[in-house]
């Protein structure tokens, strides 16, 4: 098995893959990435999960966007997570658009695209895949899973669906279920993207895709990645290129100028009906509803240990969910750390410059 620095790699399973929603896949593609080597007893694999808008270049350069991976600063030579000790895992997830398969994906079946005839997905199936791919690679436990946000949801699946497989879980920024204000947002974004005339129920051409829908939806999905503080010191109310306001609706205040600029740049790596399908994922996550709503109940028996990152600014995924986690691990009896950050960068905290969190997972990792 090669395993170069941030080789792209791909594996297509054959035979059905079921889902949770009922739905199966004929076949699972899962395009992933990997940093590192295994050792002799693959014992040190690390598995890191993705959030919403990301993929699986962690730490190498994005084949579309020419861009360094999204945690260089956590993942990489001499960082906490360091491929020369570590051999380091990162699939697209299920429904993605980088590879793995997801609504642009071929349909073995016809030979033509998904599109919208993919099936509803959940957290737990991207977990569901990435064992596939963990079987196909030969590892049978990883040392640690890791993940933020979206990522974070994964990594604490891994925990609860496949707790032998996993000896620690690191989860930043997240939530162990999506509030009503989480799903109010992501609906606002699916709409963007259905109203917009060129997304034709999804069956939209790759070179005509609904971008002013999935611009809107970046641009309203973005904001919640950020804090009021943060977005005060940053632009405040200056404006963009002039002196004086038009008195009409161009992007007259810096902060606009961003968001539009977020927007377009998202669709040019991101396809829209991938934006449908995960964010509405997200939406159906709840860790407790199959145990009757009792979270601790979900943690029961978990030889796990875990540590729990959370940052004061992030109103996306609060603070008081990642507590709420520590209270149910606590009560399940299993072995938890947790700590809140300061930072005034909201939810994207966990991807800029964070030598707290870094001393965190490097110690965590190293116990």
């Amino acid at each position: 098995m090669d395993q170069r620095f941030g080789l792209d790699k791909r594996i297509i399973l054959p035979g059905d893959f079921p889902l949770a929603g009922g739905g199966v896949l004929p076949e699972l593609t899962v395009a992933y990435e990997t940093y590192g080597r295994l050792n002799a007893n693959a014992s040190n694999a690390i598995l890191i999960c993705h959030a919403l808008t990301l993929d699986q270049y962690v730490a190498s350069t994005h084949p579309r966007t020419g861009k360094p991976g999204w945690w260089t600063r956590l993942v990489g030579p001499g960082k906490p997570v360091d491929p020369e000790h570590w051999f380091v895992i990162c699939a697209n997830v299920l429904g993605g658009c980088m590879g793995s398969s997801g609504p642009t994906s071929i349909d073995p079946r016809d030979g033509q695209p998904y599109a919208m005839r993919f099936p509803v997905i959940t957290i737990g199936d991207m977990v569901a895949a990435q064992t596939r791919l963990l079987d196909h690679l030969g590892i049978a436990q990883l040392h640690a899973v890791i993940g933020g946000s979206m990522g974070g949801m994964q990594a604490l699946t891994w925990a609860v669906n496949h707790p032998a497989r996993v000896q620690k879980v690191v989860a930043i920024a997240t939530a162990a279920r999506h509030s009503a204000q989480n799903i109010a947002f992501h609906e606002v974004g699916r709409q963007a993207i259905m109203a917009d005339p060129k997304w034709q129920g999804g069956l939209y051409a790759p070179d005509a895709p609904p971008a002013d829908g999935l611009a809107v939806a970046r641009m309203a999905a973005h904001i919640t990645y950020l804090s009021e503080a943060g977005l005060t010191e940053k632009f405040g109310r200056r404006l963009q290129n002039r002196d004086a306001v038009s008195f009409g609706f161009d992007a007259d205040f810096q902060v606009e100028s961003y968001l539009r600029h977020q927007g377009l740049s998202f669709v040019e790596r991101f396809d829209a009906n991938s934006y449908l399908y995960i964010t509405r994922a997200m939406d159906y996550f709840d860790l407790a509803e199959p145990f009757g709503g009792n979270l601790a109940r979900a943690f029961a028996g978990s030889p796990c240990r875990f540590a729990l990152v959370s940052f004061t600014s992030d109103w996306l995924y609060p603070t008081a969910e990642s507590r709420r986690i520590v209270r149910a691990l606590n009560a399940a009896g299993a072995p938890v750390s947790f700590v809140e950050l300061e930072s005034p960068f909201g939810h994207d905290a966990f991807l800029l410059d964070a030598p707290e969190m870094n001393r965190v997972v490097h110690g965590f990792l190293a116990a």
